[in-house]
């Protein structure tokens, strides 16, 4: 992907094309089609696309695109196809891309700003924030004050979502299902989906299996892991109802003759940290011709809502929150010609916009330490703090303790390090086997712990050496040694017992992941373990004897310095060697607002808000600390729980 202009080298170039318009002003314009300048222009596709383009007085010199909000692997992945399409058409009317077709239309619709401006047709349009705003520390912000006289429409309903993605869907099928009159919008074109690994609770599908989780054992888990910073009502109430809300979604896609898997356990699970196989994820069908879904869980929950009577307002922005005598009465929002509207919802606002791994002023206030430990961000490009912003504005109360969802999944080449540039810059691998405990080092070529555990544990252990990183070292056998660690949830690389797939086979890594990562450097691979020691910046000589003294311990059967179980063992004594340095992938953010068990926001003294909800990565009191990895889907299974309890509450109230 293409990495956007600095702050500093688009300024310089703004001045560039300051220079030449004024000169135009002046009547000395350049003869020629355009006038010459960098111009840029944002444009919405499933996150927010920023196209910048470089002119002379004839054609378009350079294109810059910021893709950096649309879908991993699918609009960012298109980001040199489009350059090189604009480029080759010197036009804004370019081929889309197969599978990007939303991000291809943003990119063109931007382009074409660019070049009018260019032309002197519009106005130029200045893509900066400045600098005093982002050292500021201000993350919440005023509230913004709207004239009465600026709303150009008012739009009346019972219930409102705001954000269609994983839980709003949700809430908007639940409450049109039930007879609610009920609008979900959206700030994007689309709704930013559904995340598919969902977790629930004496399902259908779990009892079919035979697969038995006790509530309360996993409520202890769940605190647990938490350190004691949840509401345990929360995690009881999803526990009650999370097999219905999954039973539902199975009804949905058997409607489409699509088949819900439950990811089942191994009968025989001997693992230090427990596993609750809880994990349920669609066998959504594949377009053989192209490789991309025909449809998505996303789509099929939406085309119900819709057909059951709900509205969908897209390329629409909640601003802020309106309230009237301590209730929240609905939403002012900014629509797709930048005009406001007015929303007034009788019943209740459903905030579920995603949370703020999208906000890096939050994320720096809030939660540096685990910007620390990352090297790549996963979160969907609505996850910009908006809901939780307009919450407090109203007089919400937010988690006093912040953290992240993060995976240990993340190959960056070994001059780079982990930390919010390495995230921005979008340079870095995805390593989806990272999860596998395989051997692992620190800087110094040392192991410094038990591998096998939560994806999260070896991340914060990370906190304590050398660089805020770890190394991964694997041999030639690693197809073997993956099939007997039997991992759980969305690590497994081979079917799970019950004849479930799992998220990504082997062969897919095998065949297509891990010659990409060695190719860009994010994987070195090497004929001995000195060669791959200096491919990997470690000492050789300490290196040597760790993987010695791993492949003894694996001969013995017994790991007596950091006992790991035995059949998590894996020798390096085969050549080709493979290592890679590694760090987290942040998936999203887990503090939010307070809620009660109906979803409703809680004020600064611990009482709910009248006609406020809150639901998804925009609510708090579930998590904490770390996320508990090990129980597949939790928070995608809390979100769509709680998103259909509180869309037939407030369609039923």
């Amino acid at each position: 992907m293409n990495k956007s202009l600095s702050r500093r080298a688009f300024l310089r170039t703004s001045i560039a094309s300051g220079a030449s318009l004024a000169a135009a002003a002046a009547g000395a314009a350049p003869a020629g089609i355009y006038r010459p300048g960098t111009y840029s222009a944002k444009a919405s596709g499933i996150g927010e696309v920023t196209v910048t383009m470089t002119f002379d007085a004839d054609r378009i010199i350079d294109v810059v695109l910021d893709v950096s909000h649309e879908t991993p692997g699918i609009g960012q992945a298109a980001a040199d196809t489009l350059k090189k399409n604009l480029m080759a058409a010197q036009a804004a009317e370019i081929d889309g891309v197969s599978g990007a077709t939303i991000t291809s239309k943003a990119v063109s619709k931007a382009a074409a700003k660019c070049i009018a401006q260019a032309k002197g047709e519009i106005p130029v349009e200045v893509i900066s924030d400045k600098k005093t705003d982002e050292d500021d520390g201000d993350w919440l912000g005023k509230e913004p004050e709207i004239a009465e006289k600026d709303i150009v429409a008012t739009h009346e309903t019972d219930i409102l979502v705001v954000g269609c993605g994983t839980g709003g869907l949700f809430a908007v099928a639940a409450a049109a299902e039930a007879g609610g009159k009920v609008i979900g919008i959206d700030r994007f074109a689309v709704g930013t989906g559904i995340r598919e690994d969902l977790g629930a609770i004496d399902s259908r599908y779990q009892k079919a299996w035979g697969t038995k989780i006790d509530k309360f054992e996993f409520i202890t888990m769940a605190t647990q892991y938490a350190g004691g910073h949840i509401q345990q009502d929360l995690v009881k109430l999803w526990c009650d109802k999370s097999g219905e809300a999954i039973d539902w979604v199975g009804d949905r896609l058997a409607e489409r003759n699509i088949e819900l898997w439950h990811e089942s356990g191994d009968k025989n699970d001997e693992t230090r940290y427990k596993h609750f196989a809880i994990g349920h994820s669609p066998k959504l069908p594949i377009d053989p011709k192209t490789g991309k879904f025909k449809i998505t869980l996303a789509q099929v929950v939406e085309q119900y809502a819709a057909k059951k009577g709900a509205r969908f307002d897209y390329n629409t922005k909640m601003v802020k929150l309106e309230k009237k005598n301590g209730r929240v009465t609905g939403v002012i929002a900014e629509n797709a010609d930048g005009k406001y509207v007015r929303y007034n919802a009788a019943k209740g606002v459903v905030v579920a916009t995603g949370g703020y791994a999208q906000n890096w002023k939050m994320m720096e206030a809030l939660q540096p330490w685990n910007l620390r430990i990352i090297g790549r961000s996963g979160a969907l490009p609505g996850a910009r703090g908006d809901g939780i912003r307009a919450c407090l504005w109203a007089g919400a109360k937010m988690d006093e303790t912040h953290s992240i969802m993060m995976f240990d999944r993340t190959a960056i080449r070994p001059d780079q390090q982990p930390g919010p540039d390495t995230v921005k810059s979008g340079d870095s691998g995805f390593f989806w086997i990272g999860s596998q405990p395989w051997l692992k080092v620190n800087a110094d070529g040392r192991r410094f712990m038990n591998e096998s555990g939560t994806y999260e544990n070896i991340l914060h252990a990370d906190e304590y050496q050398k660089g805020h990183c770890h190394y991964t070292i694997f041999d030639s056998n690693w197809v073997k040694y993956a099939e007997q660690f039997k991992m759980h949830g969305c690590s497994r690389l081979f079917p799970f017992e019950n004849g479930a797939e799992p998220n990504i086979p082997w062969e897919v890594f095998r065949d297509r992941m891990l010659p990409g990562l060695i190719a860009k450097g994010y994987v070195q691979k090497a004929d001995t373990i000195e060669e791959l020691a200096k491919k990997l910046g470690l000492p050789a000589a300490q290196l040597k004897a760790t993987v010695a003294r791993n492949n003894e311990l694996y001969r013995k059967g017994e790991d007596v310095d950091y006992g790991k179980e035995k059949h998590r063992l894996s020798a390096v004594d085969k050549a080709p060697f493979y290592g890679a340095k590694n760090t987290g992938w942040m998936l999203c953010t887990m503090d939010g607002i307070q809620i009660n068990t109906n979803m409703n926001a809680i004020d600064t003294e611990g009482n709910p808000i009248p006609g406020l909800f809150v639901i998804g990565n925009d609510s708090g009191g579930y998590f904490a600390n770390e996320y508990p990895n090990l129980a597949t889907g939790m928070a995608c299974g809390r979100t769509v729980t709680f998103g259909r309890i509180v869309g037939r509450m407030l369609a039923k109230a």
